[in-house]
């Protein structure tokens, strides 16, 4: 029997709906998903397998003009999905028009690999509306296979997933077939703690934390964890921690329930706040927390 195996990349503006798309075709919930914009910030590889394919998926930070050396780093993870994709599924939603770059445009137009453009969020409009947007993206994208759907609703999944099978290259899997991702325990921890924060923060806040976790035991009943909340002034160290430290202690609690949904098993879970100055424009730091590629 021959196997199909290959990278399938996800790209598009920021808050298209590209993490439930991932975590739809996956069945996990690989990619931290809120209504704020660049929510993801890494190239996360989410992999299903089946008897004759693998398909790995790779959600990708939305795509943006970088205003600092964090957000240089997350365009970064978008060019290499350029690199090894062998089909390339790029994201609007249902009233948009553009790409944010259009450098990206350009490159996606001109793409050697099939494209699948996805208008997602159809539930959130009509009949006339969906018309237009077929219309506008097949005369600016021609080389592209056009389907309508919604990841939130689990509309249309199915029939993109059947057809990103039909376009893979016939190859024996690149990872062991009982393995869902590339990314190890610590960064989903990272990652779902990072979530509390977007959803409950305002303004700057979000985008100046970093998680660090610096300690993850795993006994058979339980996993007990020590992660640092990296800001990068006094005054958001505050704002985090909160009056009597209620704001922190809202996001732990918060944060546990839902890791102990994604292990399977109890959680211990401690959280502190610390100062990094100005981390999002460190090189060095970037290295560290596993964004500068080079």
């Amino acid at each position: 029997m021959s196997h199909k195996a290959g990278f399938v990349n996800i790209i598009g503006n920021p808050n298209v709906g590209k993490s439930t798309l991932m975590n739809a075709f996956v069945g996990e919930r690989l990619s931290i998903i809120t209504s704020k914009a660049q929510t993801t910030r890494h190239r996360i590889l989410g992999i299903v397998n089946g008897e004759d394919f693998q398909v790995i998926l790779s959600d990708t930070p939305g795509i943006i003009k970088p205003a600092y050396e964090l957000q240089q780093s997350m365009m970064d993870f978008v060019k290499s999905a350029f690199e090894d994709a062998d089909v390339l599924l790029y994201i609007v939603e249902l009233g948009e028009k553009e790409l944010k770059d259009e450098s990206y445009f350009s490159k996606i137009k001109n793409s050697p690999i099939p494209v699948l453009l996805l208008i997602n969020k159809i539930d959130k409009g009509d009949e006339e509306q969906l018309a237009k947007a077929l219309e506008l993206w097949q005369s600016q994208l021609p080389n592209a296979e056009i389907f309508a759907i919604s990841a939130l609703e689990n509309f249309g999944v199915a029939e993109v997933f059947q057809r990103i099978i039909e376009l893979l290259p016939e190859s024996p899997p690149f990872y062991p077939k009982d393995q869902l991702t590339d990314k190890p325990e610590r960064f989903f921890v990272n990652e779902i703690i990072r979530e509390k924060i977007l959803l409950h923060y305002k303004k700057e806040i979000p985008y100046a934390v970093e998680i660090d976790t610096e300690e993850f035991f795993e006994d058979d009943n339980i996993i007990r964890i020590r992660s640092v909340i990296m800001v990068e002034r006094e005054t958001q160290k505050g704002i985090i921690i909160g009056h009597k430290g209620a704001a922190l202690k809202r996001v732990g609690v918060e944060a546990r329930k839902d890791l102990e949904a994604f292990f399977g098993k109890q959680i211990h879970l401690e959280t502190y706040v610390k100062v990094n100055k100005n981390w999002r424009s460190n090189k060095n730091q970037l290295r560290r927390f596993g964004y500068n590629q080079g």
